[in-house]
């Protein structure tokens, strides 16, 4: 490096404390660049223009033709008409447990991870602190509970959560 170069410092770690400890010591280097995950750093370097998303985000937010109503057995949410039904009756959910509950009902059933959650429900990049979706989750259950058979969010330990697929039809 030249003497007139500054070095930039790009930080990527899903771990805040991490990132935290890096710009700290680095205090004073030059420019540091902290982000949580690929995603999000390049959503820092090459900002889409408003309205246009992100090649990194179309797998987590469904085009506006998929939008339509979700079914797990006798559970439906209709994400356009921001209703969720348990055996035709509406069910008391707002808005972010609506939508959770529709990424973790909606096909295909797999584990979704905490930085997809946060992409998909909060429209935000996940910075490493769960406690905002630990606790939208924690609500959700409470409100499942009272639906016999209904849906039961599990927690796969250190990835995210997941629902098991709906009982057959008898």
């Amino acid at each position: 490096m030249s003497g007139g170069e500054v070095p930039i410092v790009v930080c990527v770690s899903a771990d805040v404390s991490v990132r935290e400890r890096v710009v700290r010591q680095l205090d004073g280097v030059g420019p540091v660049v902290s982000c949580a995950d690929l995603t999000e750093l390049r959503a820092m370097l090459c900002p889409s223009p408003p309205g246009e998303a992100t090649g990194a985000a179309a797998p987590v937010r469904p085009p506006a033709a998929e939008q339509g109503p979700v079914r797990w057995g006798e559970l439906v949410i209709d994400r356009a008409g921001h209703l969720a039904t348990w055996c035709g009756d509406p069910l008391p959910l707002t808005r972010t447990e609506r939508e959770l509950l529709a990424r973790l009902i909606g096909p295909p059933l797999v584990v979704w991870s905490y930085e997809q959650l946060f992409a998909a429900v909060w429209s935000g990049a996940y910075l490493g602190d769960t406690a905002i979706l630990h606790s939208a989750v924690k609500r959700l259950r409470h409100k499942l509970r009272r639906l016999p058979g209904g849906p039961q969010v599990h927690t796969v330990r250190g990835v995210g959560y997941r629902i098991d697929p709906p009982p057959s039809p008898a």
